[in-house]
C-alpha cells in the first residue's frame, strides 16, 4: 500500500512493542559482539537503525530508551545516541534492582563476598602494581583521618575495598564491586556506627600490610575474617533496626498515647464502673 509507512513490517504491526523492544535489544546486544558496534561509538540516526532493523521509529525509540535505563547508551539531544565508553554503568541499575526484587539478605550478601573478596585479596597480592598499593595506602589514610566524620569514613571503607578488586586485575571483578558494595551500602551506613574507627582500621591495616609483602595466603585469610565480622555486624545492626522500629511502633500506638497523657496527668488508668 502506497500509504504504508516505510521500514514497517509485518512483524512490526503484529507483535506486541515490547516484544519489538525486546528483539531490537537482542539486536543491539548481537552487533555489540560482532564488533559492529564498539564503546564510545556514535549510533547512526533513528532514520538509519529503524531502515536497517525494518521497524517503525516509535519501536526504535523505545529499544533506545530501554538502552539508555539499562546504562549501555546515552543520547543527547541534538546530537544522537552513544555507546557507553565505561560498562560499569551497564551492571549497576539493573543488578540493584534485582538485589532489591529478589529480596537479597544480608547473610546471601556476605556468602557472596566471603567467596570474591578473599580470593580477589590474594590476587591483588600477586599483582598490585605500584598504583594500586599506593591507593590503598591513601584510602587507610582517609579512614584513619575521618575519625567523627562519618561520611568520609564510609567512603573510606569503600575506597579500600574497591582499590583491591581493582588491584585483582580482573576487569569483570571491578564492575562486580558496583553490584555488591552498591547493594551493602546501606547496610555498611548502619554498622559503621556500631564500632568505633580503630576496629575496621584492625582489618584494614593487616590486610594492607599482606598486599604490600605479597602474601597471598595471609590476605585472603585476613579479608575472610574481615568480611565474617561484617556480616555478624550487619545481622546485629538489623536487630537494632527492627527493636529501634517496635519501639517506634507501640510508641505511636493510640493506647501508648493515652497511657503516656495521664501518666503526665498524674492519674492512673481507671476501668469504668458498669451502670446497674
Amino acid at each position: 500500500m502506497k500509504n504504508q509507512r516505510v521500514g514497517r513490517t509485518t512483524r512490526d504491526t503484529g507483535q506486541p512493542k515490547h516484544d519489538v523492544t525486546h528483539l531490537l535489544v537482542l539486536h543491539f546486544r548481537q552487533m555489540l559482539s560482532a564488533g559492529i558496534l564498539a564503546p564510545g561509538s556514535k549510533l547512526p540516526s533513528e532514520r538509519e537503525l529503524a531502515a536497517h532493523f525494518k521497524v517503525a521509529r516509535s519501536s526504535l525509540r523505545q529499544a533506545l530508551k530501554v538502552l539508555e535505563i539499562m546504562g549501555v547508551l546515552t543520547q543527547k539531544v541534538g546530537d544522537g545516541s552513544y555507546l557507553q565508553r565505561d560498562a560499569s554503568s551497564v551492571l549497576s541499575v539493573p543488578m540493584e534492582f534485582l538485589v532489591l526484587l529478589d529480596r537479597t539478605t544480608v547473610e546471601e550478601l556476605t556468602e557472596l563476598r566471603l567467596i570474591i573478596e578473599p580470593a580477589l585479596a590474594a590476587r591483588a597480592a600477586e599483582r598490585a602494581g605500584t598504583e594500586d598499593i599506593e591507593q590503598l595506602r591513601q584510602s587507610v589514610l582517609d579512614l584513619e583521618s575521618s575519625d567523627g566524620d562519618y561520611v568520609r569514613m564510609v567512603a573510606s571503607d569503600l575506597s579500600f575495598h574497591r582499590a583491591i578488586f581493582e588491584a585483582s586485575g580482573n576487569r569483570l571483578t571491578v564492575r562486580l564491586f558496583h553490584t555488591i558494595h552498591r547493594a551493602m551500602l546501606d547496610m555498611i551506613s548502619v554498622t559503621s556506627q556500631l564500632v568505633d574507627l580503630e576496629h575496621t582500621l584492625s582489618f584494614h591495616k593487616p590486610i594492607l600490610r599482606a598486599i604490600e609483602q605479597r602474601d597471598a595466603a595471609q590476605a585472603a585469610q585476613l579479608m575472610t575474617a574481615h568480611i565474617e565480622d561484617a556480616g555478624k555486624l550487619m545481622m546485629q545492626g538489623l536487630e537494632l533496626e527492627r527493636d529501634r522500629a517496635l519501639r517506634d511502633h507501640l510508641a505511636a500506638s493510640p493506647l501508648s498515647r493515652k497511657a503516656s497523657t495521664q501518666s503526665r496527668l498524674g492519674k492512673a488508668p481507671q476501668l469504668k464502673r458498669k451502670s446497674t
